[in-house]
């Protein structure tokens, strides 16, 4: 039989289809994103609850980075480790500047901000208040 070029697999083409190491539910999602926070060493980690308050979403993640180059980087990390544990591409927004990246992976939003930028907009405690009756 003869061989056909068009007929050649590259093995290391199957390996990018492959299924998700970790099943893809909203904890294990969290985990993820807490877990790569801390190991890039982002600062005033905050979590809060959505679950009842709005539907976009179970949890946010709100934390700061000490630049504009660690909030991106601590950003491309996050979206690279959700993709190779998860095979989840999040959208992404603002990571070109470093100053506010929003990482929407469906069941976690993550809020990546300079501290600065952070304590002006106040996100956290405008999510936190959501809910609260007679305040």
């Amino acid at each position: 039989m003869e061989d056909h070029p068009l007929s050649y697999t590259d093995p290391t083409a199957l390996t990018a289809h492959r299924a998700p190491s970790v099943p893809l539910t909203s904890a294990a999602t969290l985990e993820l994103v807490l877990s790569s926070l801390d190991d890039d060493k982002a600062e005033d980690v905050v979590q809060i609850d959505l679950k009842g308050k709005s539907a976009m979403a179970d949890t946010m993640v709100v934390a700061s980075g000490r630049s504009t180059r660690q909030v991106a980087a601590m950003a491309q990390k996050l979206m690279d480790r959700l993709k190779e544990t998860f095979r989840l591409t999040a959208r992404v927004e603002g990571k070109d500047t470093g100053d506010w990246v929003l990482i929407d992976t469906g069941d976690v939003v993550v809020h990546l901000f300079r501290p600065e930028v952070r304590e002006f907009y106040q996100l956290e405690k405008m999510w936190q208040d959501i809910g609260r009756s007679g305040v």
